[in-house]
Formats: C-alpha cells, structure tokens, sequence
C-alpha cells in the first residue's frame, strides 16, 4: 500500500480542498521543556513537517496522532498532559501548510506524507530508547491518515483510535450537501471504506452523541465494519464535535486508558 495515497488524486480540486482544509500559520509554542518538544519531519519534495511531542515517561506508550481541521500540533500542550496522565507519550503531526510545515494542503499529499511520519515516528522511537508500544489516532479529518495507516501497517501498531471520525470522503461530503455536483466535476466513489474493511488491529472509536459535523452515524460506520474481532465504541453523551473533551473528559481519558493498557 505504499503508493495508496494516489488513489485520492481526484479529492485534489479545488472546490474539496477549499472545504476540507483551513490550515493556519504556528503563532504559538508551548512551553519549552522536556514534555514539549517541537520536530521537523522531512516527507519528500523539499517539505517538512511540524510535529510535536508532549513526552511523559520512556516506557510509556506512544501515540501517533493526526489532528483535525482548524487545529495545530502546537495547541496540544494540555491534551499532552492528560494523555501523559494515563501512560501515553503524545506525537501531533501536522499537515502542509499547517503550523510550521511547509507545502500547501492536499488529499494526496496527507495520505502520503502520513507514511513518511510513520516511519520516522518508528525510527525516532528507536534512536530515543523510547520502549514502550505504539499507537496510532486521528480525530476528526485525522481519521483519514490513522486509518491508512492502520489498514497499511497492521504489525507496527497496538491499535487504533478514532475519534469524530469518518468512515470514506464522498460519504462524508454528501451528507454536507456540498461538493458533490460542482460543475465539471464529480466525485468518485471514496477509497477510504475499503481500508476500514482491512483494519485488523484493536480499535477504538469516540464520537459525540450530537456531534452536528461529523454526525454520530460516521463513527457508527467504522466501529460496523473495521474487521477486527477486538473494536469499541464509545459514545460521548451530550457532546457535539469541538466540545467532546471538554463534555466527557472522565469517560474519554477513562476508556483511552483501559484501551492503551489492555493491549500494550
């Protein structure tokens, strides 16, 4: 699946890419200690990537993890410290043109950098005597690349999170009402389903019950038909897409932490 990022060419018009993507410019660092650390990940083409790790322990479990639209690695400093609170070493990946990446944002682009920092998350891991397991995630439009990556590489993770996810792109689109028929321009079938379908490690999947962006139903979709035997969902209550930490923390940290531990 080395090359599977080229199967999304067609979400490269610009009508999509003006919906899907809002990226902002890095005006903020979090605090400059050990638990906050910024990096460069080179994925080809002369761009690099912004990335950030909020580091807790050495042996802790690490999770790789792409964040949604309108968010920079940056931001996560207090997510990183909750994430540290239950064993977890958190590594946010931006997207081009996001935070201090350069590049401007793509669908292709996206998915196939996300190879390029899974490897080098892998490697990095190793060189920094980092001994615990890896984990992948995504929320929101960071599902996409968790989830290429969790369908391309079932033995380098434990498992997979999604969090307001969505199951394939066209699906998502038209349920917007947008998009789909712009003149001269049709969007195919998404490819996306069908690396649910091939996900075979532990999956978790947290949705807002009245998340009004990503509707529930999406996240109901790839709990339905990840092909893992071993998958939760965990739904939740009252939350909509932007307030799910803040409404369910407890429960969120909670079923993450059981999650990690269970199959680290």
């Amino acid at each position: 699946m080395a090359d599977s990022w080229q199967e999304f060419k067609a979400y490269d018009h610009p009508s999509i890419l003006n919906f899907i993507f809002y990226p902002r410019q890095d005006d903020y660092r979090p605090a400059d200690t050990e638990r906050a650390t910024g990096y460069v990940v080179p994925v080809g083409e002369g761009v690099n990537i912004s990335c950030w790790l909020y580091f807790g322990d050495a042996e802790n479990a690490n999770m790789l993890f792409f964040h949604g639209n309108g968010e920079l690695a940056s931001e996560y400093e207090d997510i990183g410290i909750a994430f540290n609170s239950i064993g977890l070493n958190l590594f946010v990946a931006d997207y081009r043109g996001y935070g201090g990446s350069g590049g401007r944002p793509s669908v292709t682009g996206m998915m196939r950098d996300a190879h390029a920092i899974a490897r080098w998350f892998k490697r990095f891991l190793q060189d920094k005597d980092y001994t615990g397991s890896r984990f992948i995630m995504g929320r929101s439009l960071g599902s996409a690349p968790a989830i290429e990556l969790a369908a391309a590489y079932p033995s380098d993770f434990r498992g997979v999170v999604i969090e307001s996810g969505f199951c394939d792109v066209t699906d998502l689109l038209g349920r917007t009402g947008r998009i789909l028929h712009q003149p001269g321009h049709s969007a195919p079938a998404s490819p996306g389903f069908d690396r649910v379908i091939k996900i075979t490690m532990p999956a978790l999947v947290i949705h807002g019950q009245y998340d009004s962006i990503v509707p529930l139903e999406e996240g109901e979709k790839i709990i339905r038909n990840v092909a893992s035997a071993d998958k939760k969902m965990v739904i939740i209550p009252e939350a909509d897409h932007n307030t799910i930490f803040a409404e369910g923390v407890e429960l969120y940290l909670r079923e993450l932490g059981d999650f990690v531990v269970k199959h680290k």
